[in-house]
């Protein structure tokens, strides 16, 4: 057995829950401060408490003090109190107690009437005496507010639904008539029967007077009638009523009311996206290759024939509508009736004239209606006699029947012949025609078969139907078909420009289809046009690197240059294939030698070339300039004292230096200006002396506008004439430009012009020769500190200050703290009034619902019972 237990006592069970009470935190948390010395008249600030004991505090404190000013601010009401001797020190409470009884009795026993001796006090229950309640006269008024409110009273119900509480009512007033008078009392029947005579005599009057007043209502209509003739006078002015005159409608109001009764605009289909063009064009097309392949194999079909439609067995066929005029025209050909249909060209023979002849006799004898049915028998009967002779007509008519089915069989075989013809030559229309449908190229050998033996034109309808073939949006491999393409018609072009008579008005028309798919895949065609400048510019090297010079590039390479200024942007600061290929084509000119008239008209397209690319952004190229140069360079005769310097790849000296410079002064008389051709760059070809000096003066009529273009986009650099300075000195003192035409020396007037207007203003920046002027500095003010940052030293006002300044920074911060937690405090206060205040507005609102539903419940179940009823 196990050890007795202990019987716990009553007093343990409340010393642990004493202690549970009282300590409720660690031991260990209990803040001790200790106080060395007490000091007489000094507030203690050493406690003892739990930690949040100062806070609970200070939220004491402000409920004691700031809260009652919260809840007092902007009440201007006080509770008075105005008991009898409430202030007043002197009378015993004994006494305030018994007068203030007696004043209360004497209020209440105050007499109503002053001349009323037997006056006694009245008593009452819920507002009512209770004399009269004891009387117990139920009197229901109509407009009171109880329960009742609505119900009929007995005496209605009694006199017209029955009943015998009413009724007995008026019996015992009539009995008590009855003992007066001597007379028996009426029955229940009698009472009803005397009060429906008493109402249809009511009803029978009131339509008697209503028939009298019609009848009065209308005598005085009509004597009012005869009178008023008499009594007609015109009202004077001053009684008349005033007509004010509506103010005319203003412009705006009147284009307002206009609007309102236009037309509203109709809503438009939506626009389709590209995918969905897309798809339309190439069932477009695949339907006319369709019809195409079907009249190449001679399918043909008659236009504006109609097919035959499904009739079903149930159709009544009473939609028709009379497409075609079918009315008949009447002819006569040797003595016979020809009928011709309006929508039909050739001429169909019916029925012998005369039997027609005679209906439309009869006919018409019929619409008379003139003659006698005996005239008309007549007739008849000599129509007979007519049709029994029919058989000996057509005995007669055999032979020339023959004859016309020969006729008929000839004609019919010349027709077959015509249409045989005809299908034929559809055949070879439809061989001829484009294929509506392509498939993309795979690789260069397959665009070149699709295009080589067509014209431009059909070139580029060739393209654009592959584009549309297979666009993009049609199928998932399109895509990479389409970005190959791009680089077989540059591929194209470039066999195009190399042949022996360049076709430049077929790359010319090719251009808009080679942007059109630029525009589909701008990396596939900025890929293939860098690969293109990529291989070109390596080629130069590897020429330059063994032959040490490098033959100008052919028309080809241009013509790529030319491409990609119209495909991609050339005013960016850093394009991926403007910028290789403005870097080519300044290497270009300055390391292919011009040797031949042939090189400088490809020296000079690439110097066009190259200010169309700088046109928009104005960007300087020292080596168009120093091309340009070197070209007046060939034209100068004298090539000593010269006040320029030429730069590579032109030389002062040399064969190939009098290129431009011209033999014969008179051929100046029979030159007119134009432009260079392209194909002088792929084969120049001049046959006499005569053709090449009026090459030179093209080619200097192109330097020399290209110099006007240049001065016009660097005029704005600050080293503007340092840059022109050359070409100034050059055609002032060594060209000789008194020979040449007067268009070229107006050129030359207009550049020397252009040249001394744009003076440059801007300085070009120098190091200054003096040094600058330093600033004045002066003598710091070196104070002594101390350890740990601390400034000492100073005066006694000084340390005094510093002191004050210190406590006042204490003290804002204290202050600053304090009204921070005020602000909180009162925030928090705010808020849990607002929310007491909804949930009692809430809690109301449920209340009300809920009678509202109690009620509507009653009501419904009493309309309930009274349809029951």
């Amino acid at each position: 057995m196990g050890k007795p237990q202990k019987k716990k006592n009553l007093s343990d069970k409340v010393r642990k829950t004493k202690t549970t009470t009282e300590i409720k935190n660690n031991p260990f948390e209990v803040k001790i401060n200790r106080q060395k010395f007490e000091i007489l008249g000094r507030k203690s600030k050493h406690d003892i408490g739990l930690p949040g004991v100062s806070r609970s505090k200070a939220i004491k404190k402000r409920k004691e003090t700031l809260l009652k000013e919260y809840k007092l601010k902007d009440k201007s009401n006080k509770f008075i109190d105005k008991r009898f001797g409430e202030y007043d020190t002197k009378m015993a409470p004994e006494d305030k107690i018994l007068k203030r009884f007696a004043l209360e009795r004497q209020r209440n026993h105050e007499k109503k009437d002053i001349y009323t001796l037997n006056e006694e006090e009245e008593l009452t229950h819920f507002g009512q005496s209770l004399a009269d309640i004891e009387k117990l006269n139920d009197n229901f008024d109509s407009d009171s507010d109880t329960e009742e409110k609505g119900l009929l009273s007995a005496e209605f119900t009694a006199a017209n639904f029955g009943g015998g509480g009413g009724l007995l009512r008026k019996k015992s007033l009539s009995e008590q008539k009855g003992e007066d008078n001597d007379q028996k009392p009426k029955s229940r029947k009698e009472l009803i029967e005397e009060l429906i005579a008493k109402s249809k005599q009511e009803k029978h009057e009131r339509q008697t007077q209503k028939e009298e007043s019609q009848v009065l209502t209308e005598k005085l209509d009509s004597d009012w009638k005869s009178i008023q003739s008499l009594l007609a006078h015109n009202t004077p002015k001053s009684q008349r009523p005033v007509q004010v005159e509506k103010p005319k409608p203003d412009e705006y109001n009147m284009i307002v009311r206009e609007l309102g009764f236009e037309i509203k605009a109709q809503p438009s289909e939506r626009m389709k996206t590209k995918e969905e063009l897309a798809r339309e064009e190439r069932e477009r097309l695949q339907k006319l290759e369709a019809d195409r392949l079907r009249r190449m194999q001679g399918d043909f079909e008659e236009e504006g024939a109609k097919r035959p439609t499904h009739l079903s067995a149930d159709d009544l066929n009473d939609g028709f509508i009379l497409d075609k005029e079918d009315r008949r025209m009447l002819t006569y050909h040797d003595g016979k009736l020809n009928v011709e249909l309006g929508d039909e060209s050739g001429e169909e023979e019916v029925e012998e004239g005369e039997g027609e002849g005679r209906e439309g006799e009869g006919e018409s004898e019929n619409e008379e209606g003139d003659e006698s049915p005996d005239e008309e028998e007549e007739e008849e009967e000599g129509n007979d006699a007519e049709d029994s002779h029919s058989d000996l007509d057509s005995e007669v008519d055999s032979e020339p029947e023959g004859e016309e089915k020969m006729m008929a069989e000839e004609n019919q075989s010349k027709a077959e012949k015509a249409l045989s013809e005809e299908q034929s030559a559809q055949k070879e229309a439809a061989k001829a025609e484009l294929p509506y449908t392509f498939a993309a190229p795979e690789c260069y050998s397959d665009l070149k078969s699709l295009l080589i033996s067509h014209s431009a034109e059909q070139q580029c309808i060739i393209i654009d139907r592959i584009l549309k073939c297979n666009h993009p949006s049609l199928a998932t491999g399109n895509k990479a078909k389409l970005e190959k393409l791009f680089g077989f018609v540059l591929e194209y072009i470039g066999e195009l420009a190399t042949r022996q008579h360049p076709e430049l008005s077929t790359i010319n028309k090719l251009i808009p289809q080679l942007y059109a798919l630029c525009q589909l895949f701008p990396e596939a065609a900025c890929k293939a046009v860098q690969s293109v400048f990529r291989d070109s510019a390596h080629e130069m090297e590897e020429v330059i690197e063994v032959k040490g010079r490098a033959p100008f590039p052919g028309l080809d390479m241009l013509i790529y240059l030319k491409i990609a200024a119209l495909l991609f942007p050339t005013s960016d600061f850093r394009h991926p294939v403007a910028t290789p290929a403005l870097v080519y084509m300044s290497q270009l000119l300055t390391k292919c030698p011009v040797t031949t008239l042939q090189d400088v008209a490809t020296g000079l397209l690439l110097c066009c070339l190259l200010v169309e690319y700088i046109s928009l952004s104005h960007r300087f190229v020292p080596e168009l300039i120093n091309f340009l140069l070197g070209i007046l360079h060939l034209a100068v005769p004298e090539k000593q004292c010269l006040g320029y310097t030429v730069v590579p790849p032109f030389k002062t000296v040399g064969k190939s230096c009098n290129l431009l410079v011209v033999k014969d002064e008179t051929v100046s008389e029979s030159w007119t200006k134009k432009c260079l051709p392209m194909s002088a760059v792929q084969g120049l070809e001049l046959k006499d002396e005569l053709e090449k000096d009026h090459f030179r003066f093209s080619s200097l009529n192109t330097c020399l506008d290209l110099i006007k273009r240049c001065t016009s986009f660097f005029g704005s650099l600050p080293s503007f004439s340092k840059i022109f300075q050359p070409i100034r000195d050059l055609l002032t003192k060594h060209l000789p430009t008194a020979n040449y035409p007067t268009q070229l020396q107006e050129l030359r007037q207009e550049i020397l012009q252009a040249v001394e207007d744009k003076t440059t203003s801007h300085v070009p920046l120098v190091f200054e020769k003096k040094k600058p002027v330093p600033l004045k500095l002066y003598t710091p003010k070196i104070m002594e500190i101390l350890d740990y940052g601390k400034r000492r030293g100073g005066t006694k006002e000084e340390r005094e200050r510093q002191r004050l300044i210190h406590k006042h920074k204490k003290e804002f911060k204290g202050a600053i703290r304090e009204i921070r937690k005020d602000s909180q405090f009162l925030a928090r206060e705010k808020l849990s009034e607002i929310m007491t205040r909804d949930a009692e507005r809430k809690r109301k609102v449920k209340e009300l619902f809920g009678s509202l539903a109690t009620q509507e419940g009653e009501w419904k179940a009493l309309k309930k019972m009274k349809m029951k009823r």
